[in-house]
């Protein structure tokens, strides 16, 4: 299992494909490890040297304690964390794909650190995801509760009601997942969406870039992906059919159908 130490934590990744290839840095969304991306691995790795990491507070990656209850990380800190791991790998610049959180690190990499970033394929993410009072509401009954209460919730806004009925035991398992997470991590990286409109920095991004959404997500809606291709310049939107909001999961063939000639360009 590799570990490096990232700037100012400790970084599980996965650096997987032919030495030489371009790099593929792959973001993963809140409550999941890199393994979010495990289905979608096989078609990707012929063609890129993928970088995998498990996000600050997520996994296997150090999960800072929050200095209190009202502050969390911010996506400026988590796309830092993405920077100092590509350094530490000496990795320059990369193909950067994000799902939901990710993909709001994804966004506020094009747009600020324009230098190390090739494509960029926005999954299931916005400028900005729910209004806040949404998030406070469900971080309070996290804190009471724990995890494992909210994650079967969890499941309904991530996978379609067929989909869950047809894997049960990946719906347990990704259950796991959601609950075994550090508490922190989970409660500060939730604070860092709830806090974060990435409005202002979209029209700065001049990357290519692929958006992409599952048809049935209703945590980021087609309309609110239909919205960030608007705001990003020359930004393309592709919708996935019978998928809601872990599309690399639930329809992985799909979903590299189009996110693959994109990154080939």
């Amino acid at each position: 299992m590799p570990f490096i130490l990232a700037g100012e934590i400790t970084t599980h990744y996965a650096l997987e494909g032919p030495e030489g290839a371009p790099v593929l840095l792959l973001a993963n969304s809140l409550g999941t490890s890199f393994h979010i991306w495990d289905d979608v691995m096989a078609d990707i790795v012929p063609h890129f040297r993928v970088l995998r990491y498990d996000m600050r507070g997520h996994g296997l990656t150090d999960a800072p304690p929050l200095p209190d209850a009202q502050s969390g990380y911010s996506i400026a800190t988590l796309a830092g964390d993405a920077l100092a791991l590509m350094d530490a790998l000496h990795i320059g610049k990369a193909n950067v794909c994000g799902l939901s959180i990710g993909g709001m690190v994804a966004q506020h990499l094009a747009a600020h650190a324009p230098e190390r970033v090739n494509r960029v394929v926005l999954s299931d993410t916005a400028m900005q995801i729910g209004p806040p009072s949404v998030w406070n509401e469900r971080l309070a009954g996290i804190r009471r509760d724990g995890l494992a209460a909210v994650a079967p919730g969890v499941m309904a806004r991530w996978f379609t009601e067929g989909f869950r009925t047809a894997r049960p035991e990946l719906m347990r398992g990704y259950a796991n997942m959601v609950a075994r997470t550090a508490l922190d991590g989970y409660v500060g990286c939730a604070m860092a969406v709830r806090d974060a409109d990435l409005t202002a920095s979209a029209a700065r991004i001049r990357a290519p870039v692929l958006v992409v959404v599952g048809d049935q997500d209703p945590a980021t809606p087609p309309a609110s992906a239909e919205a960030l291709a608007a705001a990003i310049p020359g930004a393309r939107l592709e919708v996935i059919a019978d998928a809601s909001h872990i599309p690399c999961v639930e329809q992985p063939q799909a979903l590299m159908g189009v996110v693959l000639p994109f990154l080939r360009g």
